[in-house]
């Protein structure tokens, strides 16, 4: 099989690998979509990797024993590897599960790990049928595309009752626009790129603020009556960006942090917490039994298909690493076997 990789300072190719095989119940999954995410990060660092990417959709071609796949089946591969049996797993938050399999281990090699490739290797529970009627592309985007912010609103009880921050108009900050508007929610995005303001506008959002602009908390207040919104989520993982959220979110109200961060965001127990009542949380993925919503949204929503801004051949992922590192996109899709 060809897979994607990360060469150098800068560059990337293709390789030439074994295929991997099945085993026990894990199958084989032909990739048919697979989106990218934050690995533009890897290629602008110049970091050499060999195994990129953690969403795909595609087709099950071979199985090692009859399980809950067969050959010919449509899915969505579900982030990451998680072990199947303990509690988190069981229970659906599988996202966090604390005893991953070691692949190398059971499988012998890292090969069909990545999604940045022709196929990939899954636990058979970890593939989540496509209905009939929705495209690879479409159904790639119940990875992280929409999955972060929908894992979020649903744990917030997000609603046509309330007006939501999204802090950061990249992908996942876009799903979050989807998500929202779906729900009936109100919606108000801070994002500074005039290409992110633009989609973000296109896909729904009720009003954008520039977060650079000294008075971006002022004008949230402005736009919510000097009382806040409801509920509030951060998907650009920058602290100042965090900070709004906090600080923008009404008494009693709620804030999920999507967006990955290094740097400490300084939560002051006492104004924040206990005399503000926020609740704040983490929000990763979502329930693998909110799965079937997901799909909803994706079937539903009439503008979901705009979340999507170029789909390309995995042979030109050179010039999508440039796209994504540009910002000037919303979700890239490769195709691997183009």
């Amino acid at each position: 099989m060809y897979k994607a990789v990360i060469l150098g300072q800068r560059q990337a190719g293709l390789v030439e690998v074994p295929d991997p095989q099945p085993k026990e119940n894990w199958a084989l999954v032909k990739v048919h979509a697979a989106p990218m995410c934050t690995e533009y990060k890897l290629w602008l660092a110049g970091r050499a990797s060999a195994f990129l990417g953690h969403e795909a959709a595609g087709e099950v071609v071979a199985v090692a024993q009859p399980g809950r796949v067969q050959v010919g089946d449509r899915v969505v591969a579900q982030p990451l590897y998680s072990c199947g049996q303990c509690a988190l797993c069981i229970g659906g938050d599988f996202i966090h599960c604390q005893q991953p399999p070691d692949l190398v281990e059971f499988l012998g090699s890292l090969e069909g790990s990545a999604t940045y490739a022709q196929v990939l290797l899954k636990p058979d529970w970890m593939l989540s049928k496509i209905p009939d009627g929705v495209s690879y592309e479409l159904a790639s985007l119940a990875c992280c595309g929409l999955g972060p912010t929908f894992g979020a609103f649903d744990a917030m009880g997000v609603s046509a009752f309330d007006t939501v921050l999204i802090t950061g108009a990249g992908p996942v900050g876009l799903g979050g626009v989807v998500n929202a508007k779906f729900r009936g929610a109100r919606v108000i995005v801070a994002e500074s790129i005039p290409y992110r303001v633009e989609r973000a506008r296109l896909l729904g959002a009720d009003a954008v603020i520039d977060p650079r602009r000294d008075d971006a908390l002022q004008q949230v207040l402005d736009l919510t009556g000097g009382t806040g919104v409801d509920k509030a989520i951060d998907c650009a993982g920058v602290v100042a960006a965090q900070r709004l959220c906090v600080d923008a979110t009404r008494r009693r109200g709620q804030v999920a942090f999507v967006g990955e961060c290094s740097d400490e965001l300084p939560i002051r127990v006492s104004p924040d917490l206990i005399r503000k009542g926020l609740t704040l949380r983490g929000a990763w993925h979502y329930n693998l039994a909110l799965y079937p919503q997901v799909m909803q949204v994706i079937q539903r929503s009439p503008v979901v298909g705009q979340l999507i801004s170029h789909v390309l051949p995995m042979s030109r992922v050179q010039e999508a690493f440039e796209l994504s590192a540009s910002h000037q996109c919303a979700k890239i899709i490769l195709k691997p076997w183009e």
